[in-house]
């Protein structure tokens, strides 16, 4: 019960910027009055600037109010809970992670300054505290800096990384180290990717041939391809996932820094466009603020009257 307790104020806490600057102005908006022609404009204005896309807002809407007429609902403060079940009719519930590959490798993608390399070492720490042995693959050869933040991370976390030379081929570095985690039972691999340009078609082909080498260390990887976006980019993050969805199999997002967003809508915009489950919410710089993705927690968050 404490640890569920807990888990609801890292998301009040997490969702305040999304909650004071667009969806909280929805759920004051629902107040005790009577719905009108302009409750409807207002509410389809509020939803517009949430950020979930424009033709979800109308979408949105229109259900609420062809299900308020249904149920003969005529004040305002009785639509809140409508507008809760029809944003969360919109959100999938993330798939439980059956680890049955040993080792499972996952396949970590984004672009520069997404937070791709601070998310692959705290999903490191969650799979630590999990009981199992990640083991960590340094994949972006290109930016030095790039497999100096890993290791930094690994020395810190107590998990093995495997890098290769500075400049040298990806490819190599992934099909080492996932021979290394078959020699010594590490379990999952988590490989980090160099940070993508979505417009820069060679180096969208080069990860492509990572993905083909994985399956050449050991057949069937990666067993999972996970993009990671930063959410404070908003709209402008579903172009580059779109090109990435293109060049890889994509299984899930993990939506980075939504705590430093205003813009939680991106959500829904990722669940209409891409079709793809979030796994992963980042609701703070602490490692354990690596959340697995709550729809319910999520809409109830962002629709909150408390003050966290």
């Amino acid at each position: 019960m404490q640890a569920m307790e807990n888990n609801r104020k890292k998301w009040l806490r997490g969702l305040a910027r999304t909650r004071k600057s667009t969806f909280g102005k929805i759920a004051s908006f629902l107040g005790a009055s009577e719905i009108s022609a302009a409750t409807w404009e207002e509410l389809e204005s509020l939803f517009i600037q949430s950020d979930i896309g424009v033709q979800t807002s109308l979408d949105v809407i229109e259900q609420v109010k062809r299900q308020s007429q249904q149920e003969g609902i005529l004040r305002t403060d009785e639509l809140l809970g409508l507008v809760k079940n029809e944003l969360l009719s919109r959100l999938n519930t993330p798939p439980a992670q059956e680890w049955n590959e040993h080792p499972s490798v996952i396949m970590i993608a984004g672009v520069n300054g997404s937070g791709k390399t601070t998310t692959l070492a705290k999903l490191g720490k969650r799979y630590l505290e999990e009981g199992l042995k990640p083991l960590f693959v340094a994949a972006d050869t290109y930016r030095a800096a790039a497999t100096e933040q890993l290791q930094i991370w690994g020395e810190t976390l107590n998990i093995p990384v495997i890098s290769g030379q500075q400049n040298g081929d990806p490819g190599a570095v992934v099909f080492d180290g996932i021979q290394a985690a078959l020699a010594r039972k590490y379990d999952p691999v988590l490989i980090d990717t160099a940070g993508r340009l979505h417009t820069r078609y060679n180096l969208m082909e080069e990860l492509k041939k990572v993905h083909r080498v994985a399956g050449k260390a050991l057949p069937g990887a990666p067993h999972a391809c996970w993009l990671v976006m930063d959410a404070t980019t908003g709209q402008n993050a579903l172009q580059q996932a779109l090109s990435f969805q293109k060049a890889i199999p994509l299984d899930g997002i993990v939506l980075a820094k939504l705590d430093s967003s205003a813009k939680g809508g991106l959500v829904f915009a990722i669940q209409e466009q891409l079709g793809l489950p979030i796994l992963y919410a980042g609701l703070g710089e602490d490692p354990a603020d690596l959340m697995p993705f709550n729809p319910e927690e999520f809409v109830e968050s962002i629709l909150s009257q408390d003050q966290e």
